[in-house]
C-alpha cells in the first residue's frame, strides 16, 4: 500500500494535481487556500486585493511579532465595501482549483488558513471530508483533526472579513479524545514537542497540542502526520513507538510524503 500525504500546500493546485501520481490514496492535512504569500507577495488573496506594496509592509510588521501587523491589515480591510465577500470570492475561486486537482481517492482535513464551510460545496466524488473523523485505509485506521489552537490569551473575532480555523483548547482536546485507537493519527497542528513546534525561520514557537501527545502515549500508532511549521526545528521525532512527521511545507517541496507498507 502507498500513501502520499501532503500539508500547506497553499494554492500550489499544478503541484497537488501531480502529488497523487502513483498513490493508493492522498491524505491532505489542510492550508489549501493562499491567503498571505510570504514569497511572492503580489500572489495570494491579500496581495490579489492590496498589491504587493501592502502585503510586503504586512509581512515586515508579523515578523516582528508584535500588534501592528493586526491593527496594518483591519486599515487594508475597513477601505473595502464588503470585505467579506471579497475574501469569500477569491476563496471559492482557490478551492475550485485545488479540488479539481485531487485525482486520487482523496482524504482532507482543513488547516488554519481555511474556510472549512466551503468545503462541501467542492469535494466532488473520491474526495473524504474527514475532520474528526477516522477513515480505513489499506486495512490501516487513520484518525484525523483539523484545525489549529486558540493560543493563550488571544481572542478571536468572528466578524472579521477572514476567520482562521481555529479551535478552543478544550474543543480540540475533546475531538482527539473522541477517536478510537488508530494507525496513524493525522492533524494539521504537531503534537506538543518543543522540536515539532519551533519555527527556525520565524523564530518563534507554534502552538502544539497536548492532546495529541496524549492520543500517542495511549494508541500508541505507527505514525502521527501533520504540517503547520513550515521550517521545523525537528522534521521528525520518535515519541515512544510512534513516528511523528511533520510531512513538509508542499507548497515549498512540492513533493508528497510518502508512507508505505
Amino acid at each position: 500500500m502507498r500513501v502520499h500525504v501532503v500539508s500547506d500546500v497553499h494554492g500550489e493546485a499544478e503541484a497537488l494535481a501531480r502529488a497523487g501520481e502513483g498513490a493508493d490514496a492522498l491524505v491532505v492535512l489542510g492550508d489549501l487556500i493562499d491567503f498571505v504569500d510570504y514569497h511572492d507577495h503580489s500572489k495570494g488573496i491579500l496581495g490579489a486585493v492590496f498589491g504587493a506594496e501592502r502585503v510586503t509592509r504586512f509581512a515586515e510588521l508579523r515578523r516582528q511579532h508584535g500588534r501592528e501587523a493586526g491593527a496594518y491589515v483591519r486599515s487594508l480591510w475597513a477601505t473595502l465595501d464588503d470585505p467579506a465577500a471579497v475574501v469569500q470570492d477569491a476563496a471559492r475561486a482557490q478551492y475550485a482549483e485545488m479540488f479539481a486537482a485531487m485525482t486520487a481517492p482523496t482524504y482532507a482535513i482543513p488547516g488554519n488558513v481555511d474556510l472549512p464551510e466551503l468545503w462541501p460545496e467542492f469535494a466532488g466524488d473520491g474526495v473524504h471530508l474527514v475532520d474528526d473523523g477516522t477513515a480505513e485505509i489499506g486495512g490501516l485506521t487513520f484518525g484525523f483533526v483539523g484545525g489549529t489552537l486558540i493560543p493563550p490569551g488571544f481572542t478571536l473575532n468572528r466578524d472579521a472579513p477572514w476567520v482562521p480555523y481555529v479551535r478552543p483548547v478544550d474543543e480540540y482536546a475533546e475531538a482527539v479524545r473522541a477517536l478510537p485507537a488508530m494507525d496513524v493519527l493525522c492533524s494539521h497542528v504537531p503534537p506538543a514537542v518543543a522540536e515539532l513546534t519551533y519555527d527556525v525561520v520565524a523564530t518563534r514557537a507554534e502552538f502544539g497540542s497536548t492532546a495529541l501527545l496524549e492520543a500517542i502515549a495511549k494508541h500508541s500508532p505507527r505514525w502521527s502526520l501533520f504540517g503547520h511549521v513550515h521550517q521545523p526545528l525537528a522534521q521528525r521525532v520518535r515519541v515512544g513507538r510512534t513516528e511523528c512527521v511533520n510531512v513538509g511545507h508542499f507548497k515549498r517541496t512540492r513533493q508528497p510524503y510518502v508512507l508505505r507498507w
